[in-house]
């Protein structure tokens, strides 16, 4: 009896449960040392690290978890991100007294204060800071204050849709040296783009990301030869990884590393 006691207080002063309802933030808390006992919840899109991801439930998806599933983990924590998650449904748990972060972050400035904060709340304070140092020391590595090559990251193919600098994966790339233009500045951040707004902003280069739409090259090449048919200069056409570009959170440093690379490379091919 004695010694289940122990094992209790042991376990209540060691672990918690949290519930994640952010992929790149559900990689954070892994790299933040969490470990599957702690991290109960995930959606579908939860995919890294997948030895471990594998074994954690899935609650559902980033707009529509399953609220009873959530419940019935009783989380002491439950992760959230203030564009990927549904108000509704923040305020729907905050009202039965979950526990909640919730990230918000626009820019890579943004990243190492938010990985403090989380490592704090999930007891992992020193991991935390130490995260958020190797994040700062990326940026610091940035010493570009020119940006070079117009540029407008595609999203979206049927209807073409473009992601501005306003948001977290325009704002890397511009971080690294890309000009990306707002083509649309009144916009919410993800515009609808015409081949008309290529040649007016006189764009130089198209990134086709991986996801939420998987562009092919194929694709590309079609939007650039339509840029010449409408009187534009062909733009350069580049595949890029979506997750370099949205996964903020301990994945941020090592990518400003890659982005960083590659726009040193495309600079010097211009």
């Amino acid at each position: 009896r004695v010694y289940e006691i122990i094992i209790s207080i042991f376990n209540l002063g060691n672990f918690m449960r949290v519930v994640s309802l952010v992929p790149s933030l559900t990689q954070t808390l892994f790299d933040l040392g969490l470990t599957t006992d702690e991290v109960v919840g995930r959606t579908p899109w939860c995919i890294h690290p997948k030895d471990k991801v594998e074994q954690v439930m899935i609650v559902g998806g980033t707009k529509t978890p399953n609220l009873n599933k959530i419940r019935n983990l009783e989380p002491d924590l439950i992760v959230m991100d203030k564009e990927e998650n549904p108000l509704e449904i923040y305020q729907t748990l905050q009202n039965e007294g979950f526990t909640i972060f919730v990230s918000k972050v626009e820019s890579p400035r943004d990243v190492p204060k938010m990985l403090r904060e989380l490592g704090k709340a999930c007891g992992r304070d020193s991991a935390g800071e130490q995260l958020a140092l190797l994040c700062e020391d990326s940026l610091s590595q940035i010493h570009s204050t020119t940006r070079r090559l117009r540029t407008v990251p595609l999203i979206w193919y049927e209807p073409l849709m473009a992601v501005s600098p306003k948001k977290y994966a325009g704002a890397i790339l511009s971080e690294v040296g890309f000009d990306v233009i707002d083509t649309h500045p009144g916009s919410n951040g993800y515009p609808e783009v015409s081949i008309d707004d290529f040649v007016k902003h006189e764009i130089e280069l198209i990134l086709l990301t991986s996801e939420p739409h998987e562009f092919t090259l194929e694709e590309g090449h079609g939007i650039a030869a339509n840029i010449v048919k409408a009187g534009g200069k062909a733009p350069t056409v580049k595949l890029i990884d979506g997750e370099d570009l949205t996964w903020f959170g301990s994945r941020t440093a090592p990518a400003l590393a890659r982005l960083l690379e590659f726009h040193t490379l495309l600079d010097g091919t211009n």
